[in-house]
């Protein structure tokens, strides 16, 4: 018996363990499901144990599979992460990802910039609320919304988040707001992003919590619909300075109060600790540093 383990075989097991499917894998690696089964049956021939039970339509590891995987992911993650760096060291792309809203509300409005300066580099954005995993992703660098707590990453505040209250100047002036107190027959729009309404108005006004409930409200789970809606004076919305940039620039949304909250949270860029900038990443990282230290227009 060959004294290595057939390593073609483990490529498979990696992609049905982190899957959890055959058919799953298979897609991935653009093979059948048959073809899966037939690597994985290899590598349990070699390794002598069975790292599957098999059911109609389902598969599960058993222990010494879940196990094994256990010992292998890190050693597989290292290759990987020294075959992309080897790769791509000398690479001009950038893959950088963050929230929609920021992608579309600050980033988009900028990025003409960077590559104007940068024109060698080829930028590649993409935009999701989901936590990155930098070792099985194509991704250089990430921006998120977070307290900045993450020991396993090199983190680099870009700016330190605050709830603002806006609504259309038209909105303003029918409800007649001149003060918080002022916000009782109005219509809150809440957003995932920035759910903060029940401590701006405990703060900032009299409204008391009974009241608060009897509002009128509609929910958001993306800051975008939600500045939207109150461009289309349809409520008042609390979020963050830097997703009404353009809004606020066009008149199209005012601040009627001067009061703002200050979170916890902030929009950081971050990227594995330790790991090493090829120069377009660098150059990318030093953008978005000066731009967010820059006061918008």
């Amino acid at each position: 018996m060959n004294s290595s383990p057939p390593l073609k075989s483990l490529v498979y097991f990696a992609a049905a363990m982190r899957l959890n499917s055959f058919s799953m894998a298979a897609s991935e690696l653009f093979v059948t499901p048959g073809a899966v089964g037939q690597q994985i049956r290899n590598l349990e021939r070699w390794l002598g144990v069975a790292l599957f039970t098999r059911h109609i339509r389902q598969v599960r590891p058993t222990e010494d599979g879940l196990a094994y995987w256990a010992r292998i992911q890190p050693a597989l993650a290292q290759i990987n992460d020294a075959s992309l760096t080897l790769r791509d060291r000398q690479s001009c792309g950038v893959w950088l990802t963050m929230p929609p809203g920021l992608a579309a509300k600050w980033f988009a409005r900028r990025m003409s910039g960077f590559l104007r300066s940068h024109p060698a580099i080829a930028l590649h954005l993409s935009s999701s609320v989901v936590l990155v995993d930098f070792a099985n992703e194509r991704v250089d660098l990430a921006i998120r919304h977070f307290d900045g707590h993450a020991p396993e990453l090199e983190t680099h505040l870009l700016y330190q988040d605050e709830a603002r209250l806006y609504c259309s100047p038209s909105y303003a002036a029918r409800f007649g707001l001149n003060t918080p107190d002022d916000l009782r027959q109005t219509t809150l729009l809440h957003s995932t992003l920035h759910p903060h309404w029940s401590e701006w108005l405990a703060r900032f006004s009299g409204i008391s919590k009974g009241q608060v409930a009897q509002m009128a409200g509609i929910h958001f789970d993306q800051s975008l619909m939600a500045i939207e809606a109150a461009r289309h004076e349809q409520g008042v919305v609390l979020t963050s300075p830097m997703l009404t940039e353009e809004e606020v620039n066009s008149g199209a949304l005012i601040e009627p109060f001067g009061q703002r909250l200050p979170l916890a949270k902030g929009f950081y860029m971050v990227q594995p600790r330790l790991s090493i900038s090829r120069p377009a990443v660098q150059a990318l990282k030093e953008w978005l540093i000066a731009e967010a230290a820059t006061p918008p227009a």
